[in-house]
């Protein structure tokens, strides 16, 4: 067992479905993905975590570069109604655990969510964020393509093909 596993334990007593450790280098960068979020996302442009003030696939790609592993999670059977609350507290577990593996050691550790922020009624883009704390950019504002990332991990990650179902997020924090 890798040092790591105590993460995967960790998020799991935080309420996290499943969590893993995993390869970098299974996580996939795609340009596609940050036009969805400008052709198809209600966030673009709202928020500091979202495209255009996010990072760019590019910048991503090289990001990743300088890491050899993360610890992926996934939050399953989301219901609609407790979607806004779930995102939420999915944010805070990201931040917390990134903090956690930064003060074990591990300097280097960013953590990315999912979906837009929810922390500001609205996101004021002429001021510094107000919670850098805990805001991160979402996998796919960075140009993420989550779907085949978690795939290539392991977990399943089906398209919602309606609103009244229940979905899943996935959220990864970088570890070197």
């Amino acid at each position: 067992m890798s040092k790591l596993e105590i993460y995967v334990k960790r998020a799991t007593l935080m309420g996290i479905s499943k969590a893993k450790i995993v390869d970098v280098r299974k996580v996939v960068v795609g340009n596609w993905v940050r036009m969805k979020c400008q052709f198809g996302c209600g966030g673009y442009g709202e928020c500091l975590t979202c495209p255009p003030y996010s990072p760019t696939p590019e910048f991503t790609k090289k990001m990743l570069d300088e890491y050899s592993q993360g610890l992926l999670m996934q939050i399953e059977n989301i219901l609609p109604a407790d979607e806004d609350k779930v995102f939420k507290k999915l944010r805070k577990t990201v931040a917390e655990l990134e903090r956690e593996i930064f003060l074990d050691g591990y300097y280097k550790a960013f953590g990315l969510t999912a979906g837009p922020c929810s922390f500001c009624r609205s996101c004021d883009l002429s001021k510094p964020c107000q919670h850098p704390r805990l805001a991160r950019p979402s996998m796919e504002a960075c140009g993420i393509d989550v779907y085949q990332t978690a795939k290539n991990c392991g977990f399943s990650l089906e398209v919602v093909k309606s609103r009244d179902l229940p979905c899943s997020y996935i959220s990864l924090i970088l570890i070197d």
